[in-house]
């Protein structure tokens, strides 16, 4: 999630022992004295996107109990940690991989990526996330908001109030605010367009985006060029000197402005458009051809423990899955919840999305 890179460009370590191919706890290895006992690895490895973050209390205290060290592989953005599995597919990087979303369920499932596995504790997972819940080839992890974020000062300063849907971002008094993220080449970009397409269906989503491009949205490559170097709301864009006020990011995006800001406001200079959100969900699965099966689903049994589920949220600002998983204060004070935001079924956008992209990109970018 983008909310980490976020931090990162703040200038705060979110990740304190798990760098790209580092490991947490002992040195690991394949010596055989790992607690699975026997020869086997006592080295799990995870491969995932460059914002996953833990704590390293919360992965030292999985080491303890289950005798597995945990070497973190990061391997890009999602799409491209995604596309690297696919090309090695049965030989795989790592054991397990953590970060493929809704949006991109498809081309993993559909490439064969992951060995079934019904990770211990899903029956306290909401049934809302478990779109794979006949065969468990992926588990669900997170789920995020993708939604407009607005800068509140800009528009206090001008007694305009700030748009709160899909429809009020066409409207003559936003023209040339926002800047959203290139659908083609980011996970927020490609999110917000299917949030568009939920909301105004396979007829009238184009049309959406002809009156959204007439209106003078702007369109980057990705979200920390959006969010840290056009929004003027946030850390980044100010230093930047960012001068437009609306932006695709997250729901969570607001408390990770108050989180890192020094000193802290008491309340969030940026604001969500609850109107304009689509639901994320992020999975995990353990690799099929994964050289350690055990520790893998091991692995994915943490990912939905209460430990790690309530370490995430101020670690990768998304929200746990598992039900009663607590939430932290400033999570839940300065972020938005999005009681029901739109989404569109896995086999829909299987279906579609390189038709939609291609469409999006000939409308828009054209």
């Amino acid at each position: 999630m983008a909310a980490t890179a976020l931090a990162a460009a703040l200038g705060v370590s979110t990740l304190a022992a798990c760098g790209g191919g580092s490991s947490s706890g002992d040195s690991g290895g394949s010596d055989g004295s790992g607690g699975s006992g026997g020869t086997k690895s006592k080295t799990v490895t995870l491969v995932t996107h460059e914002s996953f973050a833990v704590s390293e209390k919360v992965l030292k205290d999985f080491t303890r109990s289950s005798g597995y060290t945990v070497k973190i592989l990061k391997s890009g953005d999602a799409g491209e940690a995604l596309n690297k599995e696919i090309l090695t597919k049965g030989s795989p990087q790592g054991d397990v991989f953590f970060g493929v979303d809704n949006t991109l369920l498809s081309r993993a499932l559909d490439n064969g990526l992951f060995t079934p596995y019904e990770a211990k504790g899903l029956d306290a997972v909401s049934d809302e996330v478990q779109l794979d819940a006949g065969e468990h080839r992926v588990t669900p992890v997170d789920t995020g908001d993708i939604c407009v974020n607005y800068d509140k000062k800009y528009f206090a300063d001008r007694k305009l109030a700030p748009p709160r849907t899909f429809d009020d971002l066409v409207e003559p008094a936003y023209k040339d605010l926002l800047v959203v993220e290139n659908a083609a080449t980011s996970s927020p970009g490609l999110g917000f367009l299917l949030g568009t397409v939920a909301r105004y269906g396979d007829d009238g989503w184009q049309d959406y985006w002809k009156d959204l491009k007439a209106n003078g949205v702007k369109v980057v490559d990705g979200w920390s060029e959006a969010y840290n170097e056009e929004f003027s709301g946030s850390a980044g864009g100010q230093k930047a000197n960012g001068e437009r006020p609306l932006v695709v990011s997250y729901a969570s995006s607001p408390p990770v402005e108050v989180l890192y800001a020094d000193p802290k406001p008491a309340q969030a200079p940026t604001g969500v458009a609850t109107g304009t959100c689509f639901r994320q969900i992020e999975f995990a699965g353990l690799l099929t051809g994964a050289k350690n099966e055990e520790g893998g689903k091991a692995l994915l049994d943490f990912l939905v423990s209460k430990a790690f589920q309530e370490d995430m949220p101020l670690k990768m600002f998304v929200n746990p899955v598992l039900e009663g998983a607590a939430l932290p204060g400033v999570f839940t004070q300065f972020g938005a919840e999005i009681a029901t935001p739109p989404t569109v079924a896995p086999e829909k956008i299987a279906k579609n999305r390189e038709q939609w992209i291609q469409s999006w990109s000939s409308t828009v970018l054209k």
